[in-house]
C-alpha cells in the first residue's frame, strides 16, 4: 500500500500527530482503497476529514455569527467526541485552515462556487457540502483585517495547546470566546493593528 505525500501530510495535520488515531484510519483507509493499493489526498479528505469537518463547519459558522452560546454547544459537541481533547490540535488545524480560506474568498472577492473552485487550489478547497456555507461565513466578515486577527488567535492558541497546557478544553473555550468578541472600532490613525 502507498499513500501520497501530501495525502500522508494531510492526514497527520488533521489529527494532530495522535498516532493512534493515525494508525486507526490508516486502517479504514486501506480498506476503502483495496484494490486500488494507493492513497490519494482525495481518499484522506473523503474518509477521515468529512466527518470532523461537517462540525467544525458548523463551529465556524456559529462563530462567525458571533453567537458564542452556539458556538461553545458545538465546541462541546466536537470534544465530547471519542477523540476528545487529544484531537485539540487536530481541531485546531481545521479551524485555521477554514479561516485561512474565508481570507482568500473575501480577497478574491467569490460570490459563488464556481468562482470558489476556482479561487481555491487543489489540497485547499472545500468540501462540496460546504462551498455555500464558507462563502456565507467569510462574507459576514467586514474586513481582512478581521479575518487576519481570527488567524493569529487560532496561531497563538496553538502555540499554547502545544505547551501542554492543564486544560485542553479551557485553552479551546477561550479562544471560541476571543473569536465570536465583537472586533473594535478603530479610532485613529495610530491605531494600525489590534493586539490579540
Amino acid at each position: 500500500m502507498k499513500i501520497d505525500a501530501d495525502a500522508a501530510r494531510e492526514l497527520v495535520d488533521a489529527l494532530g500527530g495522535d498516532m493512534m488515531m493515525i494508525s486507526n484510519e490508516l486502517e479504514k483507509l486501506i480498506l476503502y482503497v483495496g484494490e486500488k493499493k494507493r492513497i490519494t489526498l482525495g481518499d484522506v479528505e473523503t474518509m477521515v476529514l468529512a466527518a470532523k469537518q461537517r462540525s467544525l463547519y458548523e463551529l465556524t459558522d456559529a462563530i462567525s455569527a458571533k453567537d458564542r452560546v452556539r458556538a461553545l454547544q458545538m465546541l462541546d459537541a466536537i470534544l465530547s467526541t471519542g477523540d476528545g481533547d487529544e484531537a485539540a490540535i487536530g481541531h485546531l488545524y481545521m479551524l485555521a485552515k477554514t479561516f485561512r480560506q474565508m481570507l482568500v474568498i473575501l480577497e478574491r472577492n467569490v460570490r459563488d462556487q464556481r468562482m470558489l473552485w476556482a479561487a481555491l487550489w487543489q489540497g485547499f478547497r472545500v468540501p462540496p457540502f460546504a462551498a455555500d456555507d464558507i462563502i456565507r461565513q467569510a462574507r459576514r466578515y467586514n474586513s481582512k483585517r478581521e479575518l487576519t486577527r481570527a488567524i493569529r488567535l487560532i496561531a497563538k492558541a496553538d502555540l499554547a495547546l502545544r505547551s501542554n497546557p492543564p486544560s485542553k478544553r479551557m485553552m479551546l473555550e477561550k479562544l471560541v470566546l476571543d473569536l465570536t468578541m465583537e472586533p473594535k472600532p478603530e479610532t485613529g490613525w495610530m491605531q494600525e493593528e489590534l493586539p490579540v
